[in-house]
């Protein structure tokens, strides 16, 4: 293993607890973790960490909380891995379930349904300037945006999004995508005995949940899969996991209506964590409490893993061009996909002088690098 120091799994685990109360601005989190882990701790050394940085940018899952996880599998295994995972992740998941719990209790009032109109217009926002970002970085040539807009049509189709993801990644294949290299850390060999064995074992486990679920309460059975599989699919970190949630809960199952959707977007803005989050107060509003439990851990789960497993074959698969290739269109195709969710969350929110004013406001203000906490906070305490 590439460390300085092995630290006791408390000691991972409250570090990182303590960092997730402040793990605000989704990705942004990453400078945190590397100061955290390099800088003050000296867990890892720079090279370790950027080569961490660059598997979980390019495995889908929630990039912090992937990041997180790498530290803790770097230091102290799989154990450690679990510990730094959980610990910055509780602090969300409680903050968001409380909110959810208020939620079903005030959402009736005149005022809070003006406030999340209000919100709705600043998440447009957010969304839309993560389609443009995703879009500086992954459509480099005239290929990647043939399949940007191939996603958008088939998008507007209502085709499933996961057919989209397969498709695109097959047109990168074909068309000859050529993704950049990141030759800083190519050197870089991981030594990390394989961790085949853990991942079979936690998805074991998982298989038994499901199983029970499965047998006494279907509903929840269904909720957990498709958070399982959204997340599966989630290339891009955890703002591609928002048109393929929406897609499943609002368009195909309709177990929220979009608005209540947009709400917990909004709320998961204002929480710390990613953005994924959201899937906690879906899992509460569809299911109570234990809904909340089964839909975080369904929709972090293959994050998890997916780090765990994938690791200790990072530099072997970044060598491979096919892969590369498919990763890159896969990233193209997300950028359709956020554009097409922008359009379609725009149609659904009740515009008037605030939601437009918020709305253009929130825009500018991220396209000037501006922290999406402070765009939120900034919208709430505007129109209390």
């Amino acid at each position: 293993m590439i460390t300085d120091s092995q630290p006791s799994l408390s000691k991972l685990f409250t570090s990182f607890l303590r960092l997730g109360l402040t793990a605000f601005g989704g990705p942004s989190m990453v400078s945190y973790i590397r100061k955290l882990a390099v800088e003050d701790e000296h867990w890892l050394t720079p090279e370790s960490f950027n080569t961490g940085v660059a598997l979980c940018q390019i495995i889908p899952g929630a990039t912090a909380m992937q990041s997180a996880a790498y530290v803790g599998l770097k230091t102290r295994g799989v154990t450690g891995a679990a510990a730094t995972f959980i610990g910055f992740g509780l602090p969300a998941f409680f903050l968001m379930s409380l909110l959810a719990g208020t939620y079903k209790l005030v959402i009736n009032l005149p005022m809070t349904t003006f406030v999340f109109s209000c919100l709705q217009a600043i998440i447009i926002a957010i969304i839309a300037n993560a389609a443009v970002s995703f879009g500086k970085n992954a459509l480099k040539e005239w290929r990647t945006v043939l399949i940007a807009a191939i996603s958008v049509a088939l998008f507007w189709m209502q085709v499933n999004p996961i057919i989209i993801i397969v498709v695109s990644a097959c047109e990168g294949i074909v068309l000859g995508v050529k993704p950049e290299t990141d030759k800083s850390t190519a050197s870089i060999r991981d030594k990390m005995k394989s961790t085949l064995r853990p991942v079979l074992l936690i998805l074991s486990l998982y298989a038994v949940l499901l199983l029970i679920l499965f047998f006494l309460n279907r509903g929840m059975f269904t909720l957990s899969t498709i958070m399982f599989r959204i997340d599966l699919f989630a290339f891009g970190g955890g703002f591609a996991s928002v048109p393929l949630m929406y897609h499943e809960i609002v368009e195909v199952r309709h177990m929220l209506d979009a608005q209540a959707f947009m709400n917990g977007i909004a709320l998961g803005q204002v929480t710390p964590g990613p953005i994924v989050i959201t899937a906690t107060f879906v899992g509460y509003l569809i299911a109570g409490p234990l809904g909340g439990i089964v839909g975080t851990i369904s929709v972090f789960l293959p994050s998890f893993m997916m780090v765990v497993g994938v690791t200790p074959f990072f530099d072997r698969l970044r060598n491979q061009k096919y892969f590369n290739a498919t990763i890159t269109g896969i990233l193209s195709s997300f950028v359709g996909l956020l554009f097409v969710v922008t359009v379609r969350f725009a149609m659904d929110v009740h515009w008037g002088p605030a939601q437009i004013f918020l709305g253009a406001a929130a825009l500018i203000a991220l396209f000037l690098q501006t922290d999406i906490l402070y765009v939120v906070l900034a919208g709430v305490v505007i129109y209390k």
